[in-house]
């Protein structure tokens, strides 16, 4: 019986730990090597030495918030609306629970043209449910064709309204709005 001369193939649970203690050092190193550590210093030290926290506050209805190429300003917000229709008024869409109608304008910062896409654009309620706007809702609304797939040139801006349909028992708290679908966004307070 001939041995074998392969020394991963003799070592095999060797070289599966091995490969495990790897990829752990690997994974490590992407996450940039960070540690936690526990402090056990009592609650009532800590809120007499802690600082203010610097975390950025939202941007409100009528301020600008950017993301990317897009600068975004809500001008205003309205919910509980039944049904949206079209400046002729023959063409109407009725909602499954309630229409929020969400003004805005969007100015492109950025250096080349940026397609606005109106389903890149969310609203949160205060248990973070997403949700998306109705885009048949969005055109029929008094042919608002400015909020949908608008193509805007740099130092151009198009002002619209989204149409979101949502429960009629949800409140939408904050915008969550993309200058594309790969953004990381911007929140903006609609409080």
């Amino acid at each position: 019986m001939a041995k074998e001369t392969n020394w991963f193939k003799r070592h095999k649970i060797l070289t599966v730990v091995g490969v495990i203690v790897l990829l752990a050092i690997i994974a490590s190193a992407a996450n940039g090597g960070n540690k936690t550590t526990n402090n056990t210093t009592n609650s009532s030290s800590k809120a007499s030495t802690a600082k203010p926290s610097s975390k950025p506050s939202l941007a409100k209805i009528g301020e600008p918030a950017r993301d990317g190429k897009f600068e975004f300003t809500i001008t205003s917000l309205k919910c509980g609306v039944p049904s949206v229709s079209d400046s002729s008024g023959y063409i109407t869409k009725t909602a499954q629970g309630q229409y929020c109608l969400v003004n805005i304008s969007v100015k492109n910062i950025g250096n080349k043209q940026q397609l606005f896409y109106e389903n890149d654009q969310k609203l949160l309620n205060a248990t973070n449910q997403q949700y998306s706007p109705d885009s048949t809702a969005t055109l029929y609304n008094d042919n608002n064709t400015d909020a949908f797939l608008s193509e805007i040139n740099p130092g151009n801006s198009v002002s619209g309204t989204l149409v979101y349909d949502i429960p009629k028992d949800q409140t939408p708290i904050t915008a969550e709005l993309h200058d594309s679908a790969y953004s990381a966004g911007v929140k903006i307070s609609l409080q």
